[in-house]
């Protein structure tokens, strides 16, 4: 768990922004390029304040072309620089998935390790405004079920800066996911707890450590990103209702940190896995099967509190029956002790 003393609080648009910052002044082979990342400062703020520092040469905005800018970002990366790419939304993955998939997370295996890629796709997940189903997707599982590519997705600001430092240091390609409602636009409405004590100098977060943001006996509660922001809701909840919830954020999909959510389950006896993303073939998935095939004795069957399997609605009401949220988590733990 984080215990960062300061009075200093920033957002994770802002945490993004200073890392970038902080890695461009002391490495000039690291720039940034993408849609609206130069003036604009990024639509979710990531790169805000960047353009004016470093100029048009090492803040690039491009043409709308995934497929052009990330193909180019991974020619650089392969060429000795380290960018840093925003695909705006992770749902426009499918027009330049060749560019991610065949040429970033491959070419250094095909190389034989002697062409490193270092490169950091940054983009934005989630829904509940309204933006519908090419817009609000997360895809975690997507990113992480393919391999050859890092991939995180931070909670709160201190993870977001020590992760985005991290990941630009890093000789492989990483991909780093940010919920759109954590990122401390007022527009979007802001997840309260994403913004927090985050030092000024530079540090990293370990890629591939999950951190447990609340200890507890009797129930594991594992997410990411959002999700953990639900997950502590229903821990206090539970929390008045006599039951102590521990809180897993796996801050990172690859490396998986599995040990640290068995090392949970073994205490607990129980385990709920949230995730935004869909249902079926996912992370919620994934999390349960590293505890079961270890045959942990465990308390109750594990749940999931997931997005199901559809495209993602337009109307507001549709759109959050279908998402995650802490009374969800709750009547799951409910229905688990019922079943037990």
């Amino acid at each position: 768990m984080n215990t960062v003393t300061g009075s200093r609080k920033l957002t994770i648009a802002r945490a993004m922004a200073e890392a970038t910052a902080q890695e461009m002044r002391q490495d000039p082979s690291v720039f940034v390029m993408g849609e609206d990342v130069g003036p604009l400062g990024g639509v979710f703020g990531n790169t805000r304040g960047l353009h004016e520092e470093f100029g048009a040469e090492r803040v690039r905005d491009t043409p709308i072309s995934e497929t052009a800018f990330i193909g180019a970002a991974v020619g650089a990366a392969s060429d000795g620089m380290r960018p840093i790419v925003e695909l705006m939304f992770v749902d426009f993955f499918g027009v330049c998935m060749d560019a991610i998939y065949n040429l970033m997370a491959k070419n250094t295996y095909f190389s034989g390790g002697k062409v490193k890629v270092p490169m950091v796709l940054m983009t934005s997940t989630g829904g509940g405004y309204s933006d519908a189903g090419q817009h609000s997707q997360c895809l975690y599982g997507t990113f992480a079920h393919l391999p050859g590519m890092k991939v995180v997705v931070p909670s709160n600001a201190y993870d977001a800066k020590g992760l985005m430092t991290a990941a630009i240091r890093d000789d492989n390609p990483v991909v780093f996911m940010y919920h759109k409602s954590l990122q401390g636009m007022g527009w979007l409405g802001t997840e309260k707890g994403a913004t927090v004590a985050t030092p000024e100098e530079p540090y990293t977060v370990e890629i591939g450590k999950a951190s447990v943001v609340k200890e507890g006996q009797d129930l594991t509660l594992v997410s990411l990103g959002a999700g953990v922001h639900h997950c502590l809701r229903a821990a206090k909840a539970l929390g008045d209702e006599g039951f102590d919830a521990e809180v897993v954020d796996l801050r990172s999909l690859v490396p998986l940190d599995r040990e640290t959510v068995r090392a949970s389950v073994a205490k607990t006896g129980r385990l709920i896995v949230v995730d935004e993303d869909y249902h079926s073939f996912g992370v919620s998935g994934e999390i349960i099967a590293s505890v079961v095939e270890h045959d942990h004795r465990l308390k109750a069957a594990p749940a999931r509190v997931t997005y199901p399997d559809i495209p993602i609605p337009f109307a507001p009401t549709m759109e959050q029956w279908a998402l995650p949220n802490a009374d969800k988590i709750v009547a799951a733990f409910h229905q688990m002790l019922r079943n037990h």
